[in-house]
């Protein structure tokens, strides 16, 4: 059997790239068997019976499609997240021994029926009603028994198909942390991919880097978050730094700011008007003379400004990523996972930016 012990028993493995990709309903982006360790199909979620399912129609199919396109060395793996913002249940589906046995049960049904290598649970987050999802501060306790019979299914298919099956989280720091208890997830995960994104944003204001490495210096708040400090929080709580996994944003978020101050940044802002992916980003607004370009070399993080309509994007880039997936080198950590895959341009340039940051080649 796969057991916990076994997993902590494996030899240390080079730092993995993985790969979110969401289902939105059309073909998924093509995957790179070469250049992705792991692929984490987004998302199952769970019902009022405590039953995960996948919500829409064709979704089935997809998933087997991209576990078909491993290689002959099983590479990509792929696994299924449940959850996502706003999908609730969770708390219900943990509180009691037969919810969990049910939730358990029908997620590992999946990772047999479509051939899977394991779960990824983004549950946004345990006893925190941020998402508009019930909660309780029994989460904080129970959040680990529903851990313990996946890993509990999930070890007993090893035993009929003599594979490790991957059990990972998603999570994030700060408030959002507050319903881990760390040091009992820890021994049953294989890694906690952190979600060192979306740092910025309603209800958070003012504007500032939305994925950024470390601190700005015109940061106004001493509780601005960025990933550096994400990183040392959940090292500092006990976390392995190789099951640690932080995360990069193939994406932007934007904002119309209220004033012109420091070309936006810092600045309240009236509303925040929405995502751009890295490819729409790249097409459109750094294409675009009306958009300033500037970069924050304390964060080492860019953004741009258009001073005429007082539009703020904080963004990634591929100078931002290679630096974060260094640091996740130099820091020893899992690696670096992204959301997601259908953002990145059709260059695959911010996927060579984590292969030139983690491994110090181009790819």
């Amino acid at each position: 059997m796969a057991s916990t012990a076994a997993m902590a028993a494996q030899p240390p493995r080079a730092p993995r790239v993985i790969a979110y990709v969401l289902d939105r309903g059309a073909p998924l982006p093509q995957v790179d068997v070469d250049r992705l360790d792991t692929v984490i199909y987004s998302f199952a979620v769970v019902d009022d019976a405590h039953r995960v399912h996948l919500p829409r129609a064709g979704m089935g199919e997809r998933l087997s499609q991209l576990a078909r396109q491993r290689d002959d060395a099983g590479r990509p793996q792929v696994l299924l997240a449940i959850g996502g913002w706003g999908a609730g249940n969770f708390s219900e589906a943990a509180a009691s021994a037969h919810a969990r046995r049910t939730f358990a049960q029908t997620a590992v049904e999946l990772v047999r029926r479509h051939d899977l290598d394991g779960l990824d649970i983004d549950w946004e987050y345990p006893a925190v009603g941020e998402a508009g999802i019930s909660h309780s501060p029994a989460d904080r306790g129970n959040f680990p028994l529903l851990l313990q019979a996946l890993r509990e299914e999930l070890d007993t298919l090893a035993t009929e198909t003599d594979r490790h099956y991957r059990l990972t989280i998603a999570a994030a720091d700060g408030d959002a942390a507050q319903g881990l208890d760390l040091p009992r997830i820890v021994p049953l995960v294989d890694a906690i991919h952190l979600m060192t994104y979306d740092f910025f944003g309603s209800p958070r204001k003012p504007t500032g880097h939305h994925a950024g490495l470390f601190r700005s210096a015109g940061a106004t708040s001493a509780q601005d978050r960025d990933t550096a400090r994400a990183i040392d929080e959940f090292l500092a709580a006990g976390v392995p730094p190789a099951k640690l996994v932080p995360g990069a944003a193939f994406y932007g978020k934007k904002f119309r700011a209220t004033t012109a101050d420091n070309a936006g940044l810092h600045q309240p802002f009236e509303s925040e008007i929405g995502f751009l992916t890295w490819r729409e980003l790249r097409d459109g607004p750094l294409t675009d003379d009306a958009f300033e370009r500037h970069r924050d070399p304390q964060a080492q993080a860019p953004w741009l400004w258009n001073p005429a309509t007082r539009e703020f994007i904080s963004y990634e880039d591929p100078e931002s990523i290679r630096a974060k997936a260094a640091f996740a080198r130099e820091r020893g950590l899992g690696g670096l996972m992204f959301w997601e895959l259908g953002g990145d341009d059709a260059d695959g340039s911010l996927l060579d930016a984590i292969h030139e940051g983690l491994h110090g080649a181009t790819h």
